[in-house]
């Protein structure tokens, strides 16, 4: 397992370049395997997910290189086979391959995914479109089947119980071949999701809706890509070192970011009093002096993320009075909160999904767990506040999620390594 280890107390200043978003790549990778031709992705994050998708599509004869930000895939030999266990159980995204397969064979065996460990996260909502286009969905020790292949997939209106950014996207990977029209009501409305969509409309499919709640795919027969696909920047990376620049930072300039995408966040900075010059896709944080404190609720998209719940935490250490955040979306989200406390910060959940932020003056180094890839993220930042050195373990949830981490913090000005892991071929 590669550990983190971080000599605080240094300031941060620069600017550093956000790559391609981690939530975007994680779909769009299996939605490759839907194209009748070789496609191509750039600005590819150099992550840990990233490397792990690409050894299930090898099991399925899809051929991929990924070299300086440009991932290519080949699926036109694919083949079905049993995917890789360890593969598929390190990353909760590698279930958009169940969708992914229902449209390119007519059916998928997949094994239930892993991936961050906050609570097993139910699959109801894919099981219910996929059911509703026509398919047959069994479960037996963690090994879903899906099977459409007698009749095919025919397009269905779909309501979803509850907004949900997978089910949403595996159910437009399961339509976008099928025959008629498929209406997703209660969708979610991510910029990721529009990120996919563009992609596939790109090749051929017929899309309609994204980024409002009702979504609308014409099944096509082919999809062929004719360009290269940029992934869209990653506003949770964004948010992360906004956060980090606003804490411990003498001013810092965020690039290759879409600000309507960080609404939500950037408004919760301003409401604490954090000085933000905000661009066309650049957001420079000013050093800040007197923090207020506030109340964040996590919510879907354009609410505030849940993912970036975490990475705020140590922020509102530094702010006067009691911060709350209430995450409705994952209320277990939680375990970053026993290390913080470790480190000398005065936060505490006493409800689940309730955390509560008191001005912590100082933090110390100390022996972490990272148990998730935005927990892990909320102790980088600790640890480049606190006095002395920080040693982070489990930190392979980190790199699952940060493009080039050592690298950016580094040109900012950080002192730290990272051992155990070969930080080139991001493989243990």
């Amino acid at each position: 397992m590669a550990k983190i280890i971080i000599n605080g107390g240094r300031r941060i200043h620069g600017e550093v370049t956000i790559g391609g978003a981690k939530n975007s790549t994680v779909a769009l990778i299996p939605a490759a395997i839907l194209a009748d031709s070789p496609v191509k992705f750039d600005t590819v994050p150099q992550i840990l997910d990233v490397k792990n998708l690409q050894l299930i599509l090898q099991a399925m004869n899809v051929s991929s290189v990924f070299e300086n930000g440009e991932l290519a895939i080949d699926p036109t030999k694919i083949r079905e086979s049993d995917l890789p266990s360890g593969a598929i159980k390190s990353l909760r995204a590698s279930y958009y391959f169940m969708g992914a397969l229902l449209g390119r064979f007519g059916r998928a065996t997949v094994t239930f995914p892993g991936g961050d460990n906050l609570g097993r996260r139910p699959i109801d909502q894919h099981i219910k479109g996929f059911e509703a286009l026509g398919a047959t969905v069994t479960e037996s020790n963690d090994i879903i089947h899906i099977d459409a292949s007698d009749h095919g997939l025919v397009g269905a209106r779909v309501a979803l119980d509850t907004v949900s950014v997978g089910a949403t996207i595996n159910i437009i990977l399961a339509a976008v071949k099928a025959k008629g029209q498929t209406i997703i009501e209660n969708a979610a409305r991510e910029p990721e999701i529009i990120d996919i969509a563009t992609f596939l409309n790109n090749m051929g499919a017929n899309i309609r809706g994204v980024g409002t709640d009702t979504i609308r795919i014409m099944g096509v027969d082919q999809l062929i890509a004719r360009n290269t696909h940029t992934v869209i920047p990653d506003r949770i990376e964004a948010g992360t070192y906004m956060s980090m620049a606003a804490a411990f930072g003498d001013g810092v300039s965020i690039k290759n970011v879409i600000p309507e995408h960080l609404e939500s966040f950037t408004s919760k900075l301003i409401e604490m009093g954090v000085n933000l010059d905000i661009g066309e896709d650049t957001i420079h944080v000013y050093p800040s002096e007197e923090l207020q404190a506030v109340a964040i609720k996590t919510m879907p998209y354009p609410g505030f993320a849940t993912d970036l719940q975490q990475p705020v935490t140590p922020l509102l250490l530094l702010a006067d009075g009691e911060s709350t955040i209430y995450d409705t979306i994952y209320p277990k989200r939680v375990r970053h909160i026993a290390e913080l406390r470790r480190m000398g910060g005065d936060i505490s959940s006493l409800k689940p999904g309730e955390i509560k932020i008191n001005h912590s003056a100082r933090l110390v180094g100390t022996t972490v767990e990272a148990a998730e890839i935005r927990a892990g993220a909320a102790l980088i930042i600790a640890g480049i506040m606190a006095d002395g050195t920080t040693v982070i373990n489990n930190a392979d949830h980190i790199l699952r999620g940060y493009d080039r981490i050592q690298e950016k913090l580094t040109d900012l000005g950080v002192d730290i390594a990272i051992e155990g892991i070969d930080l080139i071929n991001l493989m243990p």
